[in-house]
């Protein structure tokens, strides 16, 4: 080994800094807002100029009558001379755009909005607070009918600002915090892939939180209901803003798009995964349909996520129409027509152009992360496939089965197991087509210690000595209802099945790094977005941390590494032939490829 990349330095990387205690004087005073506090505070106040007013422009009088106005529906501004553009002064714009908005509404939701605009100024009208006050005292059922979610947000802030009462301050103020931190968080979550109705998984990174706090027990925690009912009870004091603060958690309470929401839901499936365990299963039922198949009646197909040249989609379509796959579901990534028109041309292959019109139809905003696109797919497939299908695989365009036929190994599963797992056997890298594959330890039954024979230098930093993914991909059973399917497994009723089987002689070529130009090519995207991201929670560095280290040691560290681990060399296959975790398959993708389609374009 070079004397760049020293065994030493391997076992105590430079990596990350060690625990800090939790009160740590030497964290960072870079603050999030560029000149600090001071900068903040000119924003804010820089918005809070008053109103300018033309002659004759006023806020109507404090003894305006209020029933009369909501009795009065607002018209079109711009058919009306006092109200239509040009505009003469910022008073004059603000009517014109409330009254644009609210058309349709009662006049009193015009007064309620310039009051509120009003009232957000440092200098105001001296009537302004006394005027809200009296809107929501006389005329508050009415304005919880005419004004939407938004407009009552805006008032409950205008009562913590302008609040005549201790109750209508605290209470109005506690829910502007409240409310405002929910569109901040909720707007951030958009940039995940799920929609406001979606929870996450229950899988979570290990990290504290800011601000030395203690993280929600999903199953114990309690702060979710403590802030809505101290709410609640703190608003019964005042009987003007009472009404206004229990119809917004009311409504809050019953959207099934909140954290609030989504909370409950993995609360739910948190206490169903403890019930699971404490009974030892999760058992998803296998339909009566599916339960006498055999080798001649048993129907499988594959489902893929691909953002491939059409070369690399029909070889890996051509290898498994011809391993005996009744359907491929084919998802083009990046759409294409040509294509999708020279695949569709095969009986058995099914494709889905994911573009604009197919998210759309979906009623879903196409996911920034392709996990959570291939998951979608996946899932959408199997759920629709129930009629064709016995079974439906989730692989990859650079994964292709082989071993034990495929259709004889699934019919030998179980009748009641919902989920068949194949395990991955890595393809060891060459200038031409990779023909020996290597396993883990584990696939293997070798101890964890021996893997630093296989790999001398790196065997203890990289689980199995795997690049990608050790877990393999899965079949599912079809027709099984609340099923999701995912990139390594299969939940039901949102918790990982526990019926289910690795069939015996059945495994998935990974051709994860070819060749040498093929691992380069790919490592900066698998780094920031793909599968060497840095979030193992392994005692092994993992792919993240290790690719880290050995760039910041130079590229003939990293070439060493590919050698060790990678690259397909004699004495690499004989150590892992020695403990068994040696396989060697010829795919002659060409042939199968012509046999299948004929010349490619």
């Amino acid at each position: 080994m070079s004397a760049r990349v020293k065994r030493a330095q391997l076992d105590h990387p430079p990596l990350a800094p060690a625990a800090r205690p939790r009160h740590c004087s030497a964290m960072s005073r870079t603050p999030t807002y560029k000149g600090g506090i001071a900068a903040v505070l000119a924003q804010y106040e820089g918005r809070r100029d008053a109103f300018s007013y033309a002659k004759g422009e006023a806020l109507p009088p404090l003894d305006t009558d209020l029933a009369a106005l909501s009795h009065a529906t607002v018209a079109d501004p711009d058919t009306d001379p006092a109200f239509k553009p040009p505009f003469r002064s910022s008073f004059h714009r603000k009517c014109h755009a409330l009254r644009s908005e609210l058309q349709g509404n009662s006049e009193l939701t015009v007064l309620h909005g310039l009051l509120i605009a009003h009232l957000r100024k440092r200098t105001f009208p001296d009537h302004a607070p006394a005027l809200f006050q009296r809107l929501w005292a006389e005329q508050g059922d009415h304005l919880l009918t005419q004004l939407d979610q938004r407009w009552l947000v805006s008032a409950i802030t205008t009562f913590g600002d302008h609040g005549t009462t201790t109750t209508q301050r605290s209470v109005g103020l506690a829910l502007t915090t409240f409310f405002g931190m929910m569109k901040l968080y909720e707007s951030e979550r958009l940039h995940s892939g799920l929609t406001p109705d979606k929870p996450y998984t229950l899988d979570k990174v290990r990290a504290p939180l800011p601000m030395e706090m203690d993280a929600y027990s999903l199953t114990n925690g309690g702060l979710d209901v403590n802030m809505i009912g101290r709410l609640w009870q703190e608003a019964e004091d005042d009987p003007v803003i009472a009404p206004l603060a229990h119809h917004l958690l009311d409504l809050l309470i019953h959207d099934d798009r909140t954290l609030f929401r989504r909370l409950m839901t993995m609360r739910a499936r948190k206490q169903r995964q403890i019930d699971a365990k404490a009974h030892g299963a999760n058992i998803a039922p296998v339909p009566a349909d599916r339960l006498n198949l055999s080798k001649d009646t048993l129907r499988w197909g594959l489902v893929s996520t691909i953002k491939a040249p059409l070369p690399a989609i029909a070889r890996w379509a051509a290898h498994h129409i011809d391993a005996g796959a009744h359907a491929l579901h084919i998802h083009l990534d990046e759409p294409d027509a040509a294509t999708a028109a020279f695949l569709s041309r095969h009986p058995k292959i099914h494709v889905t152009q994911c573009d604009d019109a197919y998210w759309s139809a979906q009623k879903k905003r196409r996911m920034d992360q392709h996990q959570l696109r291939q998951a979608f797919n996946a899932t959408r497939t199997l759920h629709r496939v129930t009629e064709d299908l016995d079974w439906l695989g989730h692989i990859d365009v650079d994964e292709f089965l082989f071993g034990t036929p495929i259709t004889p190994a699934l019919a030998s599963v179980q009748p009641a197991i919902a989920m068949a797992r194949v395990p991955p056997a890595e393809a060891l890298a060459t200038d031409g087509t990779p023909t020996h594959f290597k396993l883990t330890h584990k696939q293997a039954e070798v101890k964890k210690s021996l893997l630093q024979e296989v790999y001398p230098t790196f065997g203890l930093h990289l689980y199995g000595g795997f690049l990608s993914h050790t877990a393999g991909k899965v079949f599912a059973r079809t027709g099984i209802p609340d099923t999701r399917l995912g990139i390594h497994g299969l939940k039901y009723a949102g918790e990982d099945v526990t019926n289910r089987a690795k069939p015996a002689g059945l495994y998935l070529a990974h051709f994860h790094a070819p060749s040498w130009e093929h691992f380069r090519a790919h490592l900066d995207f698998r780094r920031e977005r793909g599968s060497y991201r840095a979030r193992s929670e392994r005692p092994e560095l993992g792919q993240g941390e290790l690719f880290t280290f050995l760039l910041g040691e130079g590229e003939d560290a990293l070439r060493e590494f590919f050698d060790e681990v990678v690259a397909d060399s004699p004495k690499l296959r004989a150590r892992l032939d020695a403990h068994g975790m040696l396989l060697t398959h010829d795919f002659d993708f060409d042939a199968t490829t012509r046999r299948v389609f004929g010349e490619l374009p």
